[in-house]
């Protein structure tokens, strides 16, 4: 058999089961089930596969059928141009977290904090990107810091970055040049609309805080002035509709400038504060 004699049946089993992108999930998880780049599947795909290849693809459809994401069935989400591993710990790196680290890397700093670490996709990627930096990565659970420590490790990070466990700004006495963090914005009632992928296999604890999706940014926006530099700046990413009243928190916290970043649809994104 064939490597592209396994992708029409895969796709087909992934279409039945309601998964989004059946054609693209099924050619990645052949790649990684045949040990290949997703980049030169096609040229993989006229050659021969072994059994012990074809039972391995077959144990990635499955999986995939029973909607588990793709990230967790191969370990590991491309985020700003770097490989993270990821697991059932932590929540998947997204596309739209680049506007953060875009927003980040408009302006200089030297020490950053990352609050809800998880991957540390986040921290990770602006200590490689500023020259210099150095950082913490707070989160209140030990598997993800231990994930994160691990890619840290990976990208040669770990003289840069540094990781504690804890809730927000808890025992915290260091100031920071820029706060970054990307909270769980979910409301509760929103939970059930998630897709199966979301709602079934990555942390809730990551995604809402079990009330009206503003309990993070309370917390946060409310710590933060004590724990940045003059002219240090937070960035928090956002829910699409939590523009307001996010700004209005950190308003309320005493950030005399504070605004929004929009993403490419014009949803809410990025909240940006800075103390004077």
């Amino acid at each position: 058999m064939r490597a592209a004699d396994l992708l029409g049946p895969a796709i087909r089993r992934l279409t039945e089961a309601g998964v989004a992108e059946p054609a693209g999930d099924a050619r990645r998880l052949l790649a990684h089930a045949l040990g290949l780049a997703p980049g030169r599947l096609t040229l993989a795909l006229p050659e021969p596969v072994s059994p012990d290849s074809a039972a391995a693809y077959d144990a990635c459809i499955t999986r995939r059928a029973a909607r588990e994401p793709v990230s967790h069935i191969t370990g590991e989400r491309l985020f700003y141009g770097r490989r993270f591993a990821v697991s059932a710990d932590v929540l998947d790196p997204r596309p739209e977290t680049e506007m953060l680290i875009e927003a980040a890397l408009a302006q200089p700093f030297e020490t950053l904090l990352d609050l809800g670490t998880g991957t540390g996709c986040i921290l990770l990627t602006l200590l490689a990107e500023m020259p210099g930096a150095r950082g913490l990565g707070i989160d209140i659970s030990p598997a993800a810091l231990a994930n994160a420590a691990a890619n840290a490790a990976e990208l040669n990070l770990s003289i840069k970055a540094e990781f504690a466990a804890g809730d927000w700004f808890d025992g915290l006495t260091r100031q920071f040049d820029l706060i970054t963090a990307n909270p769980p914005y979910l409301a509760a009632a929103e939970m059930a609309g998630l897709a199966p992928e979301v709602r079934e296999f990555e942390p809730h604890l990551a995604l809402t805080d079990f009330g009206d999706g503003l309990g993070a940014y309370r917390a946060i926006t409310a710590g933060a002035p004590e724990h940045l530099m003059p002219g240090g700046r937070l960035l928090m990413e956002i829910g699409p509709g939590q523009g307001h009243e996010v700004m209005s928190l950190a308003y309320a916290a005493g950030f005399p400038h504070v605004s929004i970043i929009r993403d490419l649809d014009g949803r809410d994104r990025v909240v940006m504060a800075e103390i004077g």
